[in-house]
């Protein structure tokens, strides 16, 4: 018996790539889009109303900041299509409760194809487990505890198999949610130290400094704290769903051992 495993997620380097790209990307948008001379007046001031050409007026940190916000939607799209392909077709709980009235009816067979039919993470966990309990079902050289214990090893590693797969690349996520806000907070203390240098400036305050200051303080302020905003929904929905996956794997699990030993 050979345990299967759910394919899915970012490679290491192609993560690493995905997140080069990403900033890569923002530095362009930075350029070509928000830098585009049309957002600006003959005088090089954004025209009015024009929130690219503000944005751009907020200074070097902004294309950092486009480039987190990219990598962001990148990984919660990739994390999206992993963790649904992991949880198979049909409902979860509709599944472990299938398998469960199967088991307790000895219809491993009838189970097993359920599972084949699921094809998601947790079908390759109660898979492995039903084959196992399939196994030493008629093996007469095994007592019943060892039994019992080969059942439970064979699930526990179909388990380990899953699990960081589901949980791969949610840390970029996280980082992510801390960075973004730290970063745009770098990005307006230097814009309130030009703010300010343009006030402390000898004789009249230059208000087109000073109003560049603001201005850059403010867009890393609000594109920071967008970014870290979807970062923190992203992990928090994903990690839900995770822990869902793992309480059904534990659930059927424990369904399969305790239907054996009550045999």
């Amino acid at each position: 018996m050979s345990n299967k495993k759910t394919s899915g997620g970012f490679p290491f380097l192609v993560s690493f790539l995905a997140i080069a790209i990403c900033m890569v990307l923002g530095v362009c948008i930075y350029m070509f889009i928000l830098g585009n001379p049309n957002n600006f007046d003959a005088e090089g001031h954004p025209k009015a109303g024009n929130f690219l050409a503000i944005m751009y007026k907020g200074g070097f940190i902004v294309p950092i900041l486009l480039g987190v916000f990219l990598t962001v939607l990148t990984f919660a799209i990739e994390r999206f299509i992993t963790i649904e392909k992991a949880s198979g077709v049909g409902q979860t709980d509709k599944f472990v409760a299938k398998i469960k009235t199967l088991v307790s009816n000895h219809q491993l067979d009838e189970a097993i194809a359920e599972c084949d039919k699921q094809k998601g993470s947790l079908a390759n966990v109660v898979h492995e487990g039903l084959s196992k309990y399939k196994f030493v079902q008629n093996d007469n050289n095994l007592d019943k505890e060892s039994k019992v214990a080969a059942i439970q090893k064979a699930i526990e590693e179909a388990t380990a198999l899953e699990l960081p797969m589901l949980s791969k690349n949610m840390v970029v996520i996280s980082t992510c949610a801390s960075i973004g806000t730290l970063v745009g907070l770098i990005g307006t203390v230097v814009g309130m130290i030009r703010a300010f240098g343009a006030l402390a400036a000898a004789g009249t305050p230059d208000t087109a400094a000073l109003a560049t200051g603001i201005s850059e303080a403010l867009v890393n302020t609000l594109v920071g704290i967008l970014s870290s905003a979807l970062a923190i929904i992203f992990y928090n929905l994903f990690s839900n769903r995770v822990d869902q996956l793992t309480y059904a794997m534990d659930e059927a699990g424990f369904s399969i051992v305790q239907e054996f030993q009550s045999t």
